[in-house]
C-alpha cells in the first residue's frame, strides 16, 4: 500500500522517522515531532502503517507544515522580492554567486563555472607536426 503525502510517494521500505524527510520542507527533526504528535512509534516501516495511522501523519503535516510546492513558490517570491529591492543578497541570487559570505577567489567553482585561473590551465597543449 503506497504512502503518498503532497503528491510525493514515500519509500516503503524505511522507517517512516526517516521516510518522512523525503518530503521537501520536513526534516529529521520535524519528522520526529509528527510522529510523537502522531503517537507512531519511529522504528515502524512505512509500508506496516495502517490507514489510520498514514491520515493522522498527513494531517498533522499538512495542517502544520508548508511543503513542497508551496514551499518551494514562497522562497522563489521572497528571493524575487529582494532582487525587486535591489538588496545585496539580491544582487547576489541574481549573479547566480554565494549569498551568504563565502569567499569567491578560491571557492565556488561551480557557481561561477568552473573558471580556472591558474598558471598552466588556460594553455593550449602542443601538437606534433
Amino acid at each position: 500500500m503506497a504512502f503518498r503525502i503532497a503528491g510525493i510517494l514515500l519509500p516503503q521500505n524505511k522507517s517512516i522517522e526517516f521516510a518522512l524527510p523525503f518530503l521537501y520542507g520536513v526534516g529529521l527533526t520535524a519528522s520526529q515531532k509528527i510522529l510523537t504528535q502522531a503517537h507512531i512509534d519511529f522504528s515502524k516501516k512505512t509500508k506496516d502503517l495502517t490507514e489510520d495511522e498514514q491520515q493522522r501523519i498527513r494531517e498533522l503535516v499538512e495542517k502544520n507544515y508548508k511543503v513542497e510546492g508551496d514551499l518551494r513558490r514562497e522562497i522563489m517570491g521572497n528571493i524575487k522580492h529582494l532582487k525587486e529591492m535591489g538588496t545585496y543578497r539580491g544582487t547576489r541570487h541574481a549573479r547566480k554567486l554565494p549569498v551568504h559570505g563565502q569567499r569567491t577567489k578560491t571557492n565556488s567553482r561551480t557557481v561561477r563555472g568552473n573558471v580556472r585561473k591558474t598558471m598552466m590551465s588556460g594553455k593550449r597543449k602542443l601538437t606534433k607536426t
